[in-house]
């Protein structure tokens, strides 16, 4: 009967073959147990996983000969693309569904014969890209037929057990994170087709951004921006579709205060300004303008933080104070001047010009300094000069008297942008200038030390700035000197 089914697959259209929900699932059981049989313990097959296109037929047959099990692990993952890309065109409600097929009639648990699809993930080795790519994109939308937010796709007189689709899932997603750990270009290319059909998901966003995902996007976006100096490669197509992954998971903002920390935390909008401003695409500044309008309306209504401390909270406000500290206003007045073609960034660059002038209106001056510090995107301007230090030199203790913004500019000393490390040494001179017994806190903090190792640099505006500001640390009257 196996086999009578095999056959019936390859003679027939795969619509004819998914014809009704029971002669699916059979045929799908088969399916995946051929895969299971053919992905062996062993690892990747020796001839097949290392291929990169098409063969002529003289020596697809030899490979047939030489790596079977290679040949049947490429054919078991193509034939549930197959099945996967026809169940997905059902309309919705149709008695022949993903959950109506891959999930048990009588309890709803998902088919224990999934396995070998997880298997296929986790080979040895070198891996093999087209059976992991083509098992984990299988795997997604088998797994999101299992969540409540996906019934609408389902016949709902079909009953579904989440519980059994939770562990299999966070499994996925732990590979899914585990590639994107590499900076890899091919490590990208594994994921991102999985990724973005995941993130339509709410439980599968909320489950990637717990596991750290959002980090990972971050990271991934920053590097492909030209301002990186350590670029990924990865192309405009991949940025394009990591950041609209990252613009899926702001949708969860509103409901979820540790997914709004984490966007803070991850200085994820500093990778979507970095994005904008860099404009590899238009398709990328728009989706990124989206993903930075989405935060900046967040709301913690839904979820509130249990702390008494209102000022702790994570908002829309914290995010426009982000951006601002990134010069985003900056770069959203120019782009309002150019004619777009596409009406959703003409739309999202008015949302955010009017909320970020807003914002900036009830800032202060040493708000617009700690959100531009608290970024990294130092720019010179009137927040690095002698004036701003002089008002602002007390407001460097901090809430807690810990220095923490001195703190922050001893680190940027050390970043990799040196127009940015020759402003941190200006401002920490600066600091030690205006306030009283500043020098002794600088050293105490490593500022010298950290510093003192600039003044040799290439660049010899960064060298001028380290020497000047190794000069205050050292000299008691600095006025009288200059």
């Amino acid at each position: 009967p196996e086999k009578l089914l095999l056959r019936s697959g390859e003679a027939n259209p795969i619509d004819y073959t998914l014809n009704n929900a029971e002669e699916s699932t059979a045929y799908v059981k088969v399916v995946l147990k051929v895969l299971a049989e053919a992905s062996g313990a062993s690892g990747p097959s020796s001839k097949v996983s290392h291929l990169k296109g098409m063969l002529p037929d003289d020596e697809a047959l030899q490979i047939l000969y030489t790596d079977p099990m290679g040949v049947v692990t490429h054919y078991a993952i193509t034939k549930l693309y197959d099945i996967i890309c026809c169940l997905k065109e059902k309309k919705a409600g149709s008695d022949v569904s993903i959950g109506a097929t891959f999930y048990n009639e009588d309890d709803g648990n998902l088919l224990d014969e999934w396995r070998p699809l997880l298997r296929v993930l986790h080979l040895g080795g070198s891996g093999d890209a087209f059976a992991q790519r083509g098992a984990a994109y299988c795997l997604a939308h088998i797994l999101m037929a299992g969540c409540p937010s996906q019934r609408f796709a389902t016949n709902r007189s079909l009953k579904i057990n989440h519980a059994s689709v939770v562990e299999p899932l966070q499994a996925l997603i732990s590979w899914i994170t585990s590639q994107l750990q590499s900076s890899a270009s091919s490590s990208l290319s594994l994921v991102t087709p999985t990724l973005t059909s995941l993130m339509t998901c709410p439980e599968a966003r909320t489950m990637f951004a717990n596991s750290g995902g959002i980090g990972y996007l971050s990271r991934h976006l920053r590097n492909g921006t030209k301002s990186s100096k350590t670029n990924s490669g990865a192309s405009v197509q991949q940025l394009y579709e990591l950041c609209f992954c990252l613009w899926t998971i702001t949708y969860e903002c509103n409901t979820s205060k540790m997914i709004r920390t984490t966007f803070v935390r991850d200085h994820a909008v500093h990778a979507l300004v970095d994005l904008v401003t860099s404009a590899p695409r238009e398709k990328v500044v728009r989706v990124a303008l989206s993903a930075l309008r989405s935060l900046a309306q967040c709301t913690a209504e839904a979820s509130p933080s249990s702390s008494s401390d209102s000022k702790k909270e994570v908002t829309g406000a914290t995010f426009l104070s982000e951006m601002i500290g990134c010069g985003l206003i900056k770069y959203v007045d120019q782009m309002k001047e150019r004619q777009w073609t596409d009406i959703d960034i003409v739309d999202d660059l008015t949302v955010l010009h009017k909320l970020l002038h807003e914002n900036f209106k009830e800032m202060s001056t040493w708000d617009v300094y700690l959100a531009e510090v608290q970024s990294g995107s130092l720019e010179w301007g009137f927040l690095h000069t002698e004036k701003f230090f002089k008002e602002n030199a007390r407001k460097f203790e901090g809430d807690n008297g810990d220095f923490s913004v001195v703190k922050m500019l001893v680190a940027l000393t050390a970043c990799n942008d040196e127009e940015v490390q020759a402003i941190a040494c200006y401002d920490l001179g600066e600091f030690v200038r205006h306030y009283p017994n500043g020098r002794v806190i600088a050293r105490s903090l490593g500022a010298k030390d950290i510093v003192m190792r600039l003044v040799d640099h290439s660049n010899e505006e960064l060298q001028r700035h380290a020497l000047t500001a190794v000069s205050k640390m050292m000299v008691s009257n600095w006025a009288a000197v200059h």
